[in-house]
């Protein structure tokens, strides 16, 4: 029986190489110079840290950037709350997405049942399996999710036939 996954999971090699970049950028800009602005990657969560809120959207607008280069979609990325942490400073703490929630995943499985199609999706976890008897139906749920879920940037993945 023909199935595929949809997943929800950053390339975490590109998100470093994108972190690495932002805080070389950081660091040569006139703009920042003595300031304390920086973003610190530890396993899926970045801290944005800078002198001011003015600075700290600076160093995100720096971030989103090379992440668009490096080809991550900033739908992966979760802005916290910014944080005072003494004086002037602030932080930001930005989680990196990974598998799909459970709410989003029950609206997948739905928008699978309801558009009629021969397929069955069923939740695996941290992901949605869709299985069906023909590729031709798997290309054609791809396709529909695809255009009908905008708000996570999903990944299909485990194509089997």
């Amino acid at each position: 029986m023909p199935s595929f996954d949809v997943v929800l999971e950053a390339n975490m090699v590109e998100v470093r190489n994108g972190v690495d970049q932002a805080n070389k950028e950081i660091s040569t800009r006139f703009d920042f110079k003595g300031s304390d602005a920086r973003v610190e990657q530890k396993e899926r969560e970045l801290t944005a840290y800078a002198d001011s809120e003015f600075q700290l959207n600076q160093v995100r607008d720096v971030l989103v950037g090379r992440m668009t280069k490096r080809s991550i979609d900033v739908r992966f990325l979760d802005m916290g709350k910014i944080d005072k942490i003494g004086g002037d400073k602030v932080k930001q703490v930005i989680k990196i997405k990974n598998g799909i929630e459970t709410e989003s995943a029950k609206k997948i499985v739905k928008l699978i049942k309801d558009s009629k199609m021969k397929v069955q999706a069923s939740i695996q976890g941290d992901a949605v399996r869709i299985t069906g008897a023909k590729r031709d139906d798997l290309q054609a749920a791809i396709a529909l999710l695809k255009k009908d879920v905008q708000d996570l940037p999903l990944d299909f993945n485990n194509f089997r036939d």
